[in-house]
């Protein structure tokens, strides 16, 4: 009898893990989670550099607001196509808010170049960024602070930098933001400068409302990422500044 009894157990046990696995498994990769959903190419904005201290990839996107199930995929090298999705496969990482939960940023020590994705649900679809090359071993990101701040129009710094760099440019992502790091203004231009907060020559914007004016000798920061086509930023440049 105790022998019939412990077959019982272990036929239930294997049953009920059949069951679980069946139900809650993980999809293997980037395709299998988008079968049978509505997805967006493209809709994700996000871009990936390398820490210049620690030389950890930092994948950086922009949550749009009501995005859930933030998920980040990524290929085994940069050899296969990246246009399959069946070429991903989900990595947990650490998901860090970036400034202030404005951005995210997800954080990874990697030896291998890769082809990342990041995705988010968003009103009942799936949203996908375009995919990104890290670059962190073939060409690595420059961080400096060079940058021009001209602050003849009080409280309207107009900021200039060397354009393309060190070449590879398709578009600059320039941030102003204030001592505790909270996001001012975000915007892409093509041309090598910027004004705050002017959008002439603003290309996409991601500020959803209306800056501030800089408080007269308040402290604040610009920051730039230097992108290339394949998402990689090429140069990111720091700069800490007095409003005049």
């Amino acid at each position: 009898m105790a022998h019939i009894n412990k077959i019982l157990s272990v036929f239930i046990a294997l049953v009920i893990l059949s069951c679980s696995n069946g139900h809650d498994e993980e999809p293997p990769n980037l395709a299998s989670y988008l079968e049978d959903r509505i997805f967006e190419k493209g809709a994700v904005i996000a871009c990936a550099a390398n820490d210049n201290i620690t030389k950890e990839v930092l994948t950086f996107y922009y949550p749009e607001e009501g995005a859930s199930d933030i998920r980040y995929y990524e290929t085994t090298n940069t050899q296969v196509d990246n246009s399959i999705f069946s070429n991903y496969t989900r990595v947990f990482l650490q998901n860090a808010p970036f400034f202030n939960g404005y951005l995210g940023k997800f954080t990874q020590v990697s030896d291998t170049e890769k082809w990342v994705i990041v995705t988010f649900e968003l009103e009942g679809e799936i949203k996908i960024s375009n995919p990104i090359r890290t670059k962190q071993i073939s060409k690595p990101t420059i961080w400096t602070e060079n940058v021009d701040i001209d602050q003849s129009n009080s409280g309207m710094p107009h900021f200039t930098w060397i354009d393309n760099a060190v070449g590879d440019n398709t578009i600059y992502f320039q941030v102003i933001s204030d001592a505790q790091n909270n996001l001012l203004s975000g915007t892409y231009t093509f041309e090598n400068h910027f004004q705050y907060y002017k959008t002439n020559n603003v290309v996409l914007n991601i500020t959803t409302e209306t800056p501030p004016f800089l408080t007269l000798n308040g402290t604040y920061n610009f920051t730039l990422m230097d992108v290339s086509e394949d998402n990689w930023v090429n140069l990111v440049i720091n700069k800490k500044f007095i409003a005049q």
